[in-house]
Protein backbone atom coordinates (compact mmCIF):
# COMPACT_ATOMS: atom_id res chain seq x y z
CA UNK A 1 0.00 0.00 0.00
CA UNK A 2 1.36 3.48 0.00
CA UNK A 3 3.47 4.71 2.94
CA UNK A 4 1.56 7.30 4.84
CA UNK A 5 2.84 5.83 8.49
CA UNK A 6 5.88 7.65 8.02
CA UNK A 7 4.90 11.07 6.97
CA UNK A 8 4.68 12.11 10.37
CA UNK A 9 8.26 13.23 11.28
CA UNK A 10 12.32 13.05 9.53
CA UNK A 11 13.80 9.14 10.54
CA UNK A 12 15.97 10.96 12.77
CA UNK A 13 16.79 7.92 14.97
CA UNK A 14 17.23 5.14 12.77
CA UNK A 15 16.45 2.38 15.09
CA UNK A 16 12.87 0.70 13.24
CA UNK A 17 11.83 -2.53 13.20
CA UNK A 18 9.28 -3.79 10.95
CA UNK A 19 6.08 -5.75 12.41
CA UNK A 20 4.14 -7.92 10.35
CA UNK A 21 1.28 -10.13 10.85
CA UNK A 22 3.32 -12.75 10.36
CA UNK A 23 7.38 -12.48 12.00
CA UNK A 24 9.36 -9.21 13.27
CA UNK A 25 12.17 -8.79 11.34
CA UNK A 26 15.20 -6.79 13.03
CA UNK A 27 16.66 -4.37 9.55
CA UNK A 28 20.03 -5.17 9.65
CA UNK A 29 22.50 -6.41 7.08
CA UNK A 30 24.26 -10.01 7.45
CA UNK A 31 27.89 -8.65 8.36
CA UNK A 32 31.05 -10.50 8.55
CA UNK A 33 32.28 -11.48 11.99
CA UNK A 34 33.74 -8.62 14.06
CA UNK A 35 37.20 -9.12 14.26
CA UNK A 36 37.25 -9.80 10.49
CA UNK A 37 35.51 -6.57 10.02
CA UNK A 38 38.36 -4.80 11.94
CA UNK A 39 40.56 -6.09 10.25
CA UNK A 40 39.72 -4.56 7.00
CA UNK A 41 37.72 -1.18 8.35
CA UNK A 42 38.20 1.62 6.08
CA UNK A 43 39.77 4.22 6.86
CA UNK A 44 37.12 7.13 6.72
CA UNK A 45 34.09 6.34 8.71
CA UNK A 46 30.91 6.58 6.75
CA UNK A 47 29.14 9.44 8.17
CA UNK A 48 26.19 8.53 10.32
CA UNK A 49 23.33 9.72 8.66
CA UNK A 50 20.98 10.29 11.50
CA UNK A 51 19.50 13.58 12.39
CA UNK A 52 21.01 14.17 15.73
CA UNK A 53 20.37 17.89 16.00
CA UNK A 54 16.35 16.82 15.07
CA UNK A 55 16.33 14.96 18.92
CA UNK A 56 15.46 15.77 22.31
CA UNK A 57 17.56 14.30 24.36
CA UNK A 58 15.84 15.97 27.49
CA UNK A 59 13.10 13.67 27.06
CA UNK A 60 14.10 10.18 28.31
CA UNK A 61 13.34 8.18 25.67
CA UNK A 62 11.55 5.39 27.87
CA UNK A 63 9.11 8.15 29.06
CA UNK A 64 8.01 9.36 25.36
CA UNK A 65 10.39 8.05 22.44
CA UNK A 66 8.85 9.77 19.43
CA UNK A 67 9.46 13.08 21.54
CA UNK A 68 13.39 12.08 22.32
CA UNK A 69 14.20 11.20 18.30
CA UNK A 70 11.65 14.31 16.85
CA UNK A 71 11.04 16.63 19.13
CA UNK A 72 13.35 19.93 18.40
CA UNK A 73 12.47 19.04 14.40
CA UNK A 74 8.90 19.00 15.33
CA UNK A 75 9.30 22.17 17.64
CA UNK A 76 11.01 23.99 14.69
CA UNK A 77 9.10 22.68 11.85
CA UNK A 78 5.94 24.23 10.34
CA UNK A 79 3.35 23.23 7.76
CA UNK A 80 3.93 25.37 4.47
CA UNK A 81 0.74 26.76 3.24
CA UNK A 82 -0.14 24.74 0.40
CA UNK A 83 0.74 21.47 2.10
CA UNK A 84 -1.65 19.49 4.16
CA UNK A 85 1.37 17.93 6.26
CA UNK A 86 5.06 18.19 6.42
CA UNK A 87 7.76 15.45 7.48
CA UNK A 88 10.68 13.67 5.58
CA UNK A 89 8.91 13.15 2.61
CA UNK A 90 7.81 16.16 2.03
CA UNK A 91 11.51 17.37 2.08
CA UNK A 92 12.77 14.41 -0.61
CA UNK A 93 9.72 15.65 -2.56
CA UNK A 94 11.08 19.31 -2.47
CA UNK A 95 14.67 17.91 -3.16
CA UNK A 96 13.02 15.78 -6.11
CA UNK A 97 10.79 18.57 -7.42
CA UNK A 98 13.15 21.40 -7.29
CA UNK A 99 15.72 18.64 -9.80
CA UNK A 100 13.05 18.07 -11.68
CA UNK A 101 12.70 22.50 -12.38
CA UNK A 102 16.51 22.36 -12.84
CA UNK A 103 15.75 19.52 -16.11
CA UNK A 104 12.85 21.39 -17.35
CA UNK A 105 14.71 24.62 -17.55
CA UNK A 106 17.90 22.75 -19.21
CA UNK A 107 15.15 21.14 -21.76
CA UNK A 108 13.99 24.97 -22.63
CA UNK A 109 17.16 26.40 -23.45
CA UNK A 110 18.14 23.08 -25.32
CA UNK A 111 15.42 23.36 -28.20
CA UNK A 112 14.49 19.59 -28.50
CA UNK A 113 13.32 18.56 -31.96
CA UNK A 114 9.75 18.04 -32.76
CA UNK A 115 8.30 14.90 -31.70
CA UNK A 116 10.56 13.67 -29.45
CA UNK A 117 9.95 13.32 -25.80
CA UNK A 118 11.58 16.27 -24.86
CA UNK A 119 9.82 18.42 -27.14
CA UNK A 120 6.94 17.43 -25.62
CA UNK A 121 7.61 17.77 -21.92
CA UNK A 122 8.64 21.20 -22.86
CA UNK A 123 5.24 22.00 -24.85
CA UNK A 124 3.30 20.26 -22.35
CA UNK A 125 5.13 22.75 -19.34
CA UNK A 126 4.83 25.62 -21.79
CA UNK A 127 0.92 24.95 -22.28
CA UNK A 128 0.02 24.55 -18.69
CA UNK A 129 2.04 27.69 -17.97
CA UNK A 130 0.37 29.98 -20.72
CA UNK A 131 -2.04 31.33 -18.45
CA UNK A 132 -3.07 34.40 -20.50
CA UNK A 133 -3.92 31.49 -23.50
CA UNK A 134 -6.28 29.78 -21.08
CA UNK A 135 -7.91 32.61 -19.77
CA UNK A 136 -8.86 33.76 -23.41
CA UNK A 137 -9.66 30.13 -24.34
CA UNK A 138 -11.99 30.08 -21.18
CA UNK A 139 -14.33 27.06 -21.76
CA UNK A 140 -14.07 26.86 -25.74
CA UNK A 141 -11.44 23.63 -25.38
CA UNK A 142 -14.30 21.61 -23.47
CA UNK A 143 -17.04 22.64 -26.32
CA UNK A 144 -16.89 19.38 -27.95
CA UNK A 145 -17.46 17.44 -24.60
CA UNK A 146 -20.22 19.76 -23.44
CA UNK A 147 -21.82 19.24 -26.73
CA UNK A 148 -21.98 16.15 -26.80
CA UNK A 149 -23.56 16.17 -23.62
CA UNK A 150 -26.43 18.16 -24.83
CA UNK A 151 -26.80 15.87 -27.54
CA UNK A 152 -27.80 12.86 -25.06
CA UNK A 153 -31.12 12.47 -26.48
CA UNK A 154 -31.83 9.09 -24.37
CA UNK A 155 -30.36 6.27 -22.19
CA UNK A 156 -29.25 4.89 -25.12
CA UNK A 157 -27.19 8.00 -25.80
CA UNK A 158 -26.35 8.72 -21.89
CA UNK A 159 -24.81 4.72 -21.99
CA UNK A 160 -23.12 5.69 -25.10
CA UNK A 161 -21.61 8.72 -23.71
CA UNK A 162 -20.68 7.01 -20.46
CA UNK A 163 -18.82 4.42 -22.02
CA UNK A 164 -16.93 6.69 -24.08
CA UNK A 165 -15.21 9.06 -20.87
CA UNK A 166 -14.63 5.49 -19.43
CA UNK A 167 -10.93 6.09 -18.09
CA UNK A 168 -8.08 4.24 -16.23
CA UNK A 169 -8.76 3.53 -13.06
CA UNK A 170 -5.92 3.23 -10.01
CA UNK A 171 -5.05 -0.08 -8.36
CA UNK A 172 -8.27 -0.66 -6.06
CA UNK A 173 -5.77 -3.01 -4.09
CA UNK A 174 -2.95 -0.51 -3.34
CA UNK A 175 -5.54 2.56 -3.07
CA UNK A 176 -7.39 2.63 0.55
CA UNK A 177 -9.04 6.22 -0.65
CA UNK A 178 -9.34 6.17 -4.63
CA UNK A 179 -12.17 7.52 -6.88
CA UNK A 180 -13.19 8.10 -10.22
CA UNK A 181 -15.92 11.22 -11.47
CA UNK A 182 -16.46 8.79 -14.25
CA UNK A 183 -19.64 6.22 -13.50
CA UNK A 184 -17.21 3.10 -13.45
CA UNK A 185 -13.48 2.92 -14.02
CA UNK A 186 -11.30 -0.19 -15.72
CA UNK A 187 -8.44 -1.43 -14.13
CA UNK A 188 -6.28 -3.75 -16.52
CA UNK A 189 -3.88 -6.36 -14.49
CA UNK A 190 -3.71 -10.40 -14.57
CA UNK A 191 -6.58 -12.68 -13.91
CA UNK A 192 -6.67 -13.04 -9.93
CA UNK A 193 -6.72 -17.15 -10.22
CA UNK A 194 -5.76 -17.40 -14.27
CA UNK A 195 -2.83 -15.46 -14.34
CA UNK A 196 -2.32 -16.62 -18.13
CA UNK A 197 -3.19 -13.36 -19.35
CA UNK A 198 -4.85 -9.45 -18.30
CA UNK A 199 -8.20 -8.67 -17.47
CA UNK A 200 -10.35 -5.66 -17.40
CA UNK A 201 -11.85 -4.68 -13.87
CA UNK A 202 -14.54 -2.30 -13.83
CA UNK A 203 -15.15 -0.22 -10.25
CA UNK A 204 -17.19 1.57 -8.95
CA UNK A 205 -16.90 5.36 -9.54
CA UNK A 206 -18.88 8.42 -9.89
CA UNK A 207 -18.60 10.73 -7.37
CA UNK A 208 -16.81 14.41 -6.36
CA UNK A 209 -16.03 13.79 -3.22
CA UNK A 210 -13.56 11.41 -2.12
CA UNK A 211 -15.95 8.35 -1.31
CA UNK A 212 -18.85 7.54 0.00
CA UNK A 213 -18.60 8.33 3.64
CA UNK A 214 -18.52 11.92 2.61
CA UNK A 215 -22.34 11.89 1.79
CA UNK A 216 -23.05 9.19 4.51
CA UNK A 217 -21.60 9.75 7.19
CA UNK A 218 -22.82 11.90 10.21
CA UNK A 219 -19.32 12.94 11.56
CA UNK A 220 -20.08 17.14 11.64
CA UNK A 221 -16.58 17.35 9.47
CA UNK A 222 -18.26 15.66 6.85
CA UNK A 223 -21.55 17.66 7.26
CA UNK A 224 -19.02 20.82 6.64
CA UNK A 225 -17.59 19.41 3.90
CA UNK A 226 -21.12 18.07 1.90
CA UNK A 227 -22.65 21.47 2.56
CA UNK A 228 -19.06 23.22 0.83
CA UNK A 229 -19.58 20.90 -1.70
CA UNK A 230 -23.08 21.93 -2.82
CA UNK A 231 -21.97 25.78 -2.42
CA UNK A 232 -18.67 24.78 -5.16
CA UNK A 233 -21.29 23.37 -7.37
CA UNK A 234 -23.54 26.15 -7.29
CA UNK A 235 -20.47 28.49 -8.22
CA UNK A 236 -18.70 26.58 -10.64
CA UNK A 237 -22.00 26.27 -12.53
CA UNK A 238 -22.67 30.17 -12.52
CA UNK A 239 -18.76 30.58 -13.32
CA UNK A 240 -20.00 28.53 -16.70
CA UNK A 241 -22.86 30.48 -17.13
CA UNK A 242 -25.62 27.69 -16.22
CA UNK A 243 -29.24 28.95 -15.73
CA UNK A 244 -30.59 27.94 -12.50
CA UNK A 245 -27.71 27.12 -10.99
CA UNK A 246 -28.90 26.50 -7.50
CA UNK A 247 -31.62 24.01 -8.51
CA UNK A 248 -28.90 22.32 -10.82
CA UNK A 249 -26.52 22.07 -8.05
CA UNK A 250 -29.57 20.55 -5.52
CA UNK A 251 -30.80 17.55 -8.56
CA UNK A 252 -26.59 16.97 -9.02
CA UNK A 253 -25.59 16.40 -5.50
CA UNK A 254 -28.99 14.28 -4.87
CA UNK A 255 -27.91 11.82 -7.60
CA UNK A 256 -24.22 12.26 -6.36
CA UNK A 257 -26.04 10.87 -3.05
CA UNK A 258 -27.90 8.13 -4.73
CA UNK A 259 -24.48 7.26 -6.65
CA UNK A 260 -22.77 6.87 -3.20
CA UNK A 261 -25.88 4.94 -1.23
CA UNK A 262 -25.26 2.47 -4.19
CA UNK A 263 -21.67 2.14 -4.07
CA UNK A 264 -19.73 -0.70 -1.66
CA UNK A 265 -18.12 0.47 1.19
CA UNK A 266 -14.07 0.65 1.48
CA UNK A 267 -14.02 -2.52 3.88
CA UNK A 268 -15.94 -4.65 1.20
CA UNK A 269 -14.05 -3.00 -1.73
CA UNK A 270 -10.70 -4.33 -0.45
CA UNK A 271 -12.11 -7.68 0.51
CA UNK A 272 -10.69 -9.60 -2.49
CA UNK A 273 -13.26 -12.35 -3.00
CA UNK A 274 -15.76 -10.24 -2.94
CA UNK A 275 -13.82 -8.50 -5.43
CA UNK A 276 -13.42 -12.31 -7.75
CA UNK A 277 -16.91 -11.96 -9.92
CA UNK A 278 -16.03 -12.38 -13.75
CA UNK A 279 -18.99 -11.94 -15.76
CA UNK A 280 -19.56 -12.79 -19.51
CA UNK A 281 -19.78 -9.18 -21.28
CA UNK A 282 -23.51 -11.19 -23.06
CA UNK A 283 -24.77 -11.16 -19.83
CA UNK A 284 -23.79 -7.68 -18.19
CA UNK A 285 -27.36 -6.87 -19.20
CA UNK A 286 -28.64 -9.31 -16.92
CA UNK A 287 -26.43 -8.91 -14.14
CA UNK A 288 -27.00 -4.98 -14.29
CA UNK A 289 -29.78 -3.64 -16.43
CA UNK A 290 -30.14 -0.33 -16.58
CA UNK A 291 -27.68 0.42 -18.99
CA UNK A 292 -27.62 -0.11 -22.43
CA UNK A 293 -24.49 -2.41 -22.38
CA UNK A 294 -24.18 -3.05 -26.06
CA UNK A 295 -23.48 0.84 -26.71
CA UNK A 296 -21.87 1.42 -23.32
CA UNK A 297 -18.95 -1.21 -24.36
CA UNK A 298 -18.81 -0.35 -27.93
CA UNK A 299 -17.97 3.29 -27.14
CA UNK A 300 -15.52 2.15 -24.54
CA UNK A 301 -13.83 0.06 -26.76
CA UNK A 302 -14.57 -3.47 -25.11
CA UNK A 303 -17.19 -5.00 -26.79
CA UNK A 304 -14.87 -7.73 -28.15
CA UNK A 305 -14.09 -8.89 -24.36
CA UNK A 306 -15.28 -11.57 -24.00
CA UNK A 307 -15.57 -11.16 -20.07
CA UNK A 308 -14.92 -8.53 -17.79
CA UNK A 309 -14.27 -8.55 -13.71
CA UNK A 310 -16.76 -6.77 -11.65
CA UNK A 311 -15.18 -5.49 -8.70
CA UNK A 312 -18.52 -4.36 -6.92
CA UNK A 313 -20.87 -6.03 -8.47
CA UNK A 314 -23.75 -5.24 -6.26
CA UNK A 315 -22.70 -1.23 -7.00
CA UNK A 316 -22.18 -1.89 -10.31
CA UNK A 317 -25.82 -3.16 -10.47
CA UNK A 318 -27.32 -0.27 -8.65
CA UNK A 319 -25.12 2.03 -10.51
CA UNK A 320 -26.85 0.94 -13.95
CA UNK A 321 -30.23 0.96 -12.27
CA UNK A 322 -29.90 4.63 -11.60
CA UNK A 323 -29.08 5.46 -15.69
CA UNK A 324 -32.53 4.35 -16.64
CA UNK A 325 -34.14 5.55 -13.33
CA UNK A 326 -32.97 9.39 -12.68
CA UNK A 327 -34.55 11.65 -14.72
CA UNK A 328 -32.48 12.47 -18.15
CA UNK A 329 -31.96 16.29 -17.90
CA UNK A 330 -30.35 15.30 -14.35
CA UNK A 331 -27.54 12.87 -15.28
CA UNK A 332 -27.04 15.49 -18.47
CA UNK A 333 -26.45 18.80 -15.84
CA UNK A 334 -24.38 16.01 -13.50
CA UNK A 335 -22.15 15.35 -16.59
CA UNK A 336 -21.40 19.24 -17.46
CA UNK A 337 -21.09 20.02 -13.84
CA UNK A 338 -17.99 17.06 -13.91
CA UNK A 339 -16.54 17.93 -17.38
CA UNK A 340 -15.72 21.28 -15.69
CA UNK A 341 -15.13 20.23 -12.55
CA UNK A 342 -12.71 17.30 -13.46
CA UNK A 343 -10.24 19.79 -15.59
CA UNK A 344 -10.85 22.85 -13.77
CA UNK A 345 -7.62 23.48 -12.68
CA UNK A 346 -6.73 24.03 -16.68
CA UNK A 347 -9.39 26.28 -17.17
CA UNK A 348 -9.31 30.20 -16.43
CA UNK A 349 -8.31 31.31 -13.34
CA UNK A 350 -11.52 31.89 -11.84
CA UNK A 351 -12.72 28.05 -12.40
CA UNK A 352 -9.24 27.02 -10.71
CA UNK A 353 -9.65 29.54 -8.04
CA UNK A 354 -13.32 28.02 -7.16
CA UNK A 355 -11.52 24.16 -7.36
CA UNK A 356 -8.74 24.69 -4.93
CA UNK A 357 -11.30 26.89 -2.41
CA UNK A 358 -13.25 23.40 -2.10
CA UNK A 359 -10.30 21.02 -2.77
CA UNK A 360 -7.22 22.63 -1.34
CA UNK A 361 -8.71 24.49 1.49
CA UNK A 362 -12.14 22.77 2.62
CA UNK A 363 -11.33 19.63 2.37
CA UNK A 364 -7.16 18.98 2.65
CA UNK A 365 -6.61 22.24 4.72
CA UNK A 366 -4.19 24.01 2.58
CA UNK A 367 -4.16 27.96 2.95
CA UNK A 368 -2.38 28.90 -0.51
CA UNK A 369 -2.52 27.34 -3.87
CA UNK A 370 1.10 25.80 -4.98
CA UNK A 371 2.77 27.74 -7.31
CA UNK A 372 1.88 27.81 -10.61
CA UNK A 373 5.17 26.34 -12.09
CA UNK A 374 5.15 23.62 -9.23
CA UNK A 375 1.46 22.41 -10.54
CA UNK A 376 2.71 22.48 -13.87
CA UNK A 377 5.58 20.13 -12.87
CA UNK A 378 3.15 18.09 -11.44
CA UNK A 379 0.67 17.72 -14.81
CA UNK A 380 3.36 17.38 -16.73
CA UNK A 381 4.59 14.49 -14.42
CA UNK A 382 1.17 12.72 -14.43
CA UNK A 383 0.88 12.54 -17.85
CA UNK A 384 4.46 12.15 -19.34
CA UNK A 385 5.85 10.23 -16.00
CA UNK A 386 8.03 8.00 -18.27
CA UNK A 387 9.56 10.91 -20.65
CA UNK A 388 10.58 12.90 -17.47
CA UNK A 389 11.68 9.83 -15.51
CA UNK A 390 14.06 8.61 -18.06
CA UNK A 391 15.74 12.14 -17.68
CA UNK A 392 15.27 11.75 -14.21
CA UNK A 393 17.12 8.68 -13.15
CA UNK A 394 19.76 9.41 -16.09
CA UNK A 395 20.67 12.62 -14.36
CA UNK A 396 20.41 11.71 -10.73
CA UNK A 397 20.58 8.05 -9.93
CA UNK A 398 23.77 6.05 -10.51
CA UNK A 399 23.59 2.73 -11.32
CA UNK A 400 25.62 1.76 -8.02
CA UNK A 401 22.94 3.40 -5.98
CA UNK A 402 20.49 0.87 -8.05
CA UNK A 403 22.55 -2.16 -7.12
CA UNK A 404 23.35 -1.06 -3.28
CA UNK A 405 19.29 -0.69 -2.80
CA UNK A 406 19.20 -3.81 -4.74
CA UNK A 407 21.20 -5.65 -1.97
CA UNK A 408 19.77 -4.04 0.60
CA UNK A 409 16.26 -5.35 -0.53
CA UNK A 410 17.59 -9.38 -1.17
CA UNK A 411 19.32 -8.90 2.69
CA UNK A 412 15.95 -7.99 4.13
CA UNK A 413 14.32 -10.87 2.25
CA UNK A 414 16.93 -12.94 3.58
CA UNK A 415 16.32 -11.80 6.96
CA UNK A 416 12.45 -12.47 7.16
CA UNK A 417 12.82 -16.35 5.10
CA UNK A 418 15.44 -16.73 8.46
CA UNK A 419 12.55 -15.20 10.95
CA UNK A 420 10.04 -17.65 8.65
CA UNK A 421 12.18 -20.77 10.13
CA UNK A 422 11.71 -20.13 13.27
CA UNK A 423 8.16 -18.99 14.14
CA UNK A 424 7.17 -21.90 16.49
CA UNK A 425 3.11 -21.92 15.59
CA UNK A 426 3.34 -22.14 11.66
CA UNK A 427 3.42 -25.56 10.40
CA UNK A 428 6.38 -26.85 7.86
CA UNK A 429 4.03 -26.35 4.54
CA UNK A 430 3.01 -22.56 5.50
CA UNK A 431 6.72 -22.18 6.41
CA UNK A 432 7.54 -23.35 2.77
CA UNK A 433 5.22 -21.46 0.81
CA UNK A 434 5.78 -17.95 3.06
CA UNK A 435 9.78 -18.20 2.13
CA UNK A 436 8.73 -19.65 -1.87
CA UNK A 437 6.56 -15.87 -1.89
CA UNK A 438 9.57 -14.04 -0.39
CA UNK A 439 12.08 -15.84 -2.21
CA UNK A 440 10.35 -14.82 -5.68
CA UNK A 441 9.03 -11.13 -5.19
CA UNK A 442 9.93 -9.40 -8.35
CA UNK A 443 12.36 -6.50 -6.73
CA UNK A 444 12.21 -3.52 -8.60
CA UNK A 445 14.38 -0.30 -7.75
CA UNK A 446 14.77 2.87 -8.92
CA UNK A 447 12.87 2.55 -12.70
CA UNK A 448 11.50 0.05 -15.13
CA UNK A 449 13.53 -1.91 -17.95
CA UNK A 450 10.75 -0.91 -20.86
CA UNK A 451 9.79 2.58 -20.83
CA UNK A 452 6.78 3.78 -22.07
CA UNK A 453 6.51 5.03 -25.66
CA UNK A 454 5.04 8.53 -26.11
CA UNK A 455 5.31 8.91 -29.68
CA UNK A 456 1.22 8.41 -30.35
CA UNK A 457 0.58 11.55 -28.12
CA UNK A 458 -0.28 14.84 -29.31
CA UNK A 459 1.05 17.57 -27.01
CA UNK A 460 0.56 20.77 -28.00
CA UNK A 461 2.62 24.46 -26.99
CA UNK A 462 -0.57 26.55 -26.56
CA UNK A 463 -3.93 23.64 -25.57
CA UNK A 464 -3.32 22.91 -22.06
CA UNK A 465 -6.19 21.37 -21.28
CA UNK A 466 -6.21 19.22 -24.59
CA UNK A 467 -2.81 17.73 -24.01
CA UNK A 468 -4.71 16.74 -20.66
CA UNK A 469 -7.41 15.05 -22.55
CA UNK A 470 -5.56 13.50 -24.82
CA UNK A 471 -2.86 12.19 -21.95
CA UNK A 472 -6.03 10.64 -20.49
CA UNK A 473 -7.22 8.74 -23.28
CA UNK A 474 -3.32 7.83 -24.39
CA UNK A 475 -3.70 6.09 -20.67
CA UNK A 476 -6.85 5.08 -21.38
CA UNK A 477 -5.68 2.74 -24.71
CA UNK A 478 -2.50 2.03 -23.07
CA UNK A 479 -4.42 0.04 -20.35
CA UNK A 480 -6.94 -1.45 -22.77
CA UNK A 481 -4.34 -2.62 -24.98
CA UNK A 482 -2.90 -4.69 -22.07
CA UNK A 483 -5.90 -7.17 -21.89
CA UNK A 484 -5.61 -10.43 -23.23
CA UNK A 485 -1.94 -10.17 -23.06
CA UNK A 486 0.53 -12.00 -20.49
CA UNK A 487 0.74 -9.95 -18.18
CA UNK A 488 4.62 -8.45 -17.08
CA UNK A 489 5.62 -8.87 -13.76
CA UNK A 490 8.09 -6.21 -13.46
CA UNK A 491 5.58 -3.30 -14.71
CA UNK A 492 5.79 -0.54 -12.78
CA UNK A 493 2.48 1.19 -11.06
CA UNK A 494 4.52 4.67 -10.04
CA UNK A 495 7.36 6.88 -12.18
CA UNK A 496 10.88 6.93 -10.77
CA UNK A 497 10.33 10.75 -9.81
CA UNK A 498 7.31 9.63 -7.34
CA UNK A 499 8.79 9.63 -3.96
CA UNK A 500 6.84 6.56 -2.56
CA UNK A 501 6.94 2.51 -2.61
CA UNK A 502 4.39 0.01 -3.52
CA UNK A 503 3.93 -3.40 -3.13
CA UNK A 504 1.60 -5.33 -6.07
CA UNK A 505 0.29 -8.31 -4.81
CA UNK A 506 -1.10 -9.53 -8.11
CA UNK A 507 2.60 -9.63 -8.86
CA UNK A 508 4.19 -10.62 -6.00
CA UNK A 509 6.54 -7.55 -6.89
CA UNK A 510 7.89 -4.10 -5.07
CA UNK A 511 8.40 -1.06 -7.03
CA UNK A 512 10.98 1.37 -4.68
CA UNK A 513 11.31 4.42 -7.22
CA UNK A 514 14.93 6.68 -7.65
CA UNK A 515 13.10 9.84 -5.97
CA UNK A 516 12.94 8.02 -2.66
CA UNK A 517 16.36 6.49 -2.34
CA UNK A 518 17.43 9.68 -1.77
CA UNK A 519 19.15 10.83 2.19
CA UNK A 520 17.72 10.86 4.86
CA UNK A 521 16.01 7.73 3.33
CA UNK A 522 19.21 6.55 1.92
CA UNK A 523 22.86 8.12 1.47
CA UNK A 524 25.00 5.40 -0.24
CA UNK A 525 27.99 7.28 1.56
CA UNK A 526 26.04 6.96 5.43
CA UNK A 527 26.97 4.06 7.65
CA UNK A 528 25.21 0.71 6.96
CA UNK A 529 23.08 1.09 9.99
CA UNK A 530 21.29 4.24 9.27
CA UNK A 531 20.51 2.93 5.43
CA UNK A 532 18.77 0.27 7.25
CA UNK A 533 16.84 2.03 9.63
CA UNK A 534 15.38 4.06 7.45
CA UNK A 535 14.90 3.12 3.79
CA UNK A 536 15.35 -0.69 5.23
CA UNK A 537 12.26 0.37 7.17
CA UNK A 538 9.90 1.46 4.08
CA UNK A 539 11.62 -1.84 2.18
CA UNK A 540 10.26 -4.08 5.19
CA UNK A 541 7.08 -1.97 5.14
CA UNK A 542 6.75 -3.27 1.69
CA UNK A 543 7.88 -7.14 2.15
CA UNK A 544 5.50 -7.01 4.77
CA UNK A 545 2.51 -6.01 2.73
CA UNK A 546 3.30 -9.19 0.97
CA UNK A 547 2.04 -10.69 4.42
CA UNK A 548 -0.66 -8.97 5.63
CA UNK A 549 -4.38 -9.82 5.76
CA UNK A 550 -4.77 -8.94 2.02
CA UNK A 551 -1.50 -9.82 0.81
CA UNK A 552 -1.40 -13.65 2.46
CA UNK A 553 -4.08 -14.11 0.21
CA UNK A 554 -1.78 -14.08 -3.02
CA UNK A 555 0.53 -16.80 -3.53
CA UNK A 556 4.42 -16.80 -4.92
CA UNK A 557 3.25 -16.00 -8.45
CA UNK A 558 0.92 -13.57 -7.32
CA UNK A 559 -2.27 -15.58 -7.91
CA UNK A 560 -5.26 -15.25 -5.56
CA UNK A 561 -4.63 -18.46 -3.96
CA UNK A 562 -4.99 -20.24 -0.31
CA UNK A 563 -1.72 -21.68 0.66
CA UNK A 564 -2.22 -21.28 4.46
CA UNK A 565 -2.88 -24.58 6.43
CA UNK A 566 -6.73 -24.33 8.39
CA UNK A 567 -4.86 -24.41 11.33
CA UNK A 568 -2.46 -21.64 10.59
CA UNK A 569 -5.07 -19.41 8.91
CA UNK A 570 -6.79 -19.75 11.92
CA UNK A 571 -3.96 -18.28 14.20
CA UNK A 572 -3.56 -16.15 11.53
CA UNK A 573 -6.86 -14.52 11.54
CA UNK A 574 -7.18 -13.99 15.36
CA UNK A 575 -3.58 -12.82 15.92
CA UNK A 576 -4.78 -10.27 13.13
CA UNK A 577 -8.01 -9.25 14.49
CA UNK A 578 -6.09 -8.74 18.09
CA UNK A 579 -3.91 -6.41 16.53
Amino acid sequence: MKITSLRRAPLALALLCIASGLVLVACQPRTPHAANTAATAPAAAPTSGIDVAGMDKSVAPGDDFYAYANGHWQQATQIPADRASTGVFYTVFERAEKRLSDLMQSLQKENPAAGSNERKIVDYYAAFMNESAIESAGLTPLKPSLDAIDGIKDVSGLSRYLGGTLRADVDPINATNYYTENLFGLFVAAGLEDHSHNVGYLLQGGLGMPDREYYLSNDPAMVANRNAYKAYMVALLKQAGEADAEAKAKAIFDLEMKIAQAQANIIDTQNIHKANNPWPVAEFAQHAPGIDWAAYLDAAGLANQQTLVAWQPEAISKLSLLVASQPLQVWKDYLRFHAINHYATLLPKAYADLAFGFYGTQLSGTTAQRDRWKRALAATNRDLGDAVGQLYVRQYFPASSKAQVEDMVHNILNAFRDGVDGLTWMSPETKKMAKEKAENMHVNVGYPATWRNYATLEIKPDDALGNMMRADAFEFQHQRDKLGKAPDPNEWWMTPQTVNAVNLPVQNAMNFPAAILEAPFFDPKADAAANYGAIGAVIGHEISHGFDNLGAEFDAQGRLHNWWTPEDAAHFKAAADRL
